[in-house]
């Protein structure tokens, strides 16, 4: 607290005075333009938390058009935890084939599965700390079920995420991680579940880690550029 009038300082990682709700409003604009993310429409058919949850494995290090194939296939095979274990290894790879890492992501859904079965009576948890709990779910899947999945208060943080905060100049933070807790504190409420989905689709068509379209960008005059060398 500062000595005068009891005033919260602002953390370290974070700019003050951001215009963060006019740059997101400027994002989301642009965002309309293209399709959401797989996962974000699979929730919006419905809230099934364990068919995002596996999507949202499925889809590390995995294009989008590809997980969302891999998943269609694995789900008319099985939709739940306790069919999920009737199916073997091979079957589930061959279903997932080709998102990276098909054969570890095979053994995740299946040991899961068995864990949702054995501990949680098939229903996926829906709160960030039990499901980071689980081997192979990290916190951006966690935050992802979470808040598409239940419909609570969570910020999903991948690289998307990562790089532009960072790259705007709205934090200055080192890991995915960090960026999560930064934004937690700063980050108005209202914008924790959508902010993955405006910024992902923003990332993919405009704000790319390499060469970003600074030019067509809606949001330019209120970016800090930072680590951009060389733009279009």
């Amino acid at each position: 607290m500062s000595a005068r009038g009891g005033r919260r300082r602002p953390a370290p990682d974070a700019k003050p005075g951001f215009p963060i709700a006019r740059v997101l409003a400027g994002v989301r604009r642009q965002a309309r333009r293209w399709k959401p993310p797989y996962v974000t429409e699979l929730a919006a058919g419905g809230r099934t938390p364990y068919k995002i949850l596996i999507s949202t494995l499925l889809s590390l290090r995995t294009q989008d058009a590809t997980t969302a194939a891999a998943s269609t296939r694995l789900f008319a095979l099985a939709e739940t935890p306790r069919a999920m274990v009737q199916l073997s290894p091979k079957m589930i790879q061959r279903a997932i084939y080709p998102v990276g890492f098909y054969r570890t992501k095979a053994a995740t859904i299946l040991e899961l599965s068995r864990l949702l079965l054995e501990r949680y009576e098939g229903r996926v948890p829906d709160t960030v700390e039990a499901l980071t709990e689980i081997k192979g779910v990290g916190r951006k899947t966690a935050n992802l079920v979470v808040t598409l999945g239940y419909g609570r208060p969570g910020i999903c943080v991948d690289t998307h995420v990562h790089r532009i905060c960072n790259r705007w100049g709205y934090v200055r933070t080192r890991s995915p991680e960090e960026t999560e807790r930064v934004l937690r504190s700063i980050l108005p409420r209202r914008f924790w579940i959508p902010f993955n989905d405006w910024l992902v689709t923003y990332g993919q068509n405009v704000c790319k880690p390499v060469l970003p379209h600074c030019s067509r960008c809606v949001v330019a005059g209120d970016c800090a550029r930072r680590g951009v060398t060389r733009s279009r």
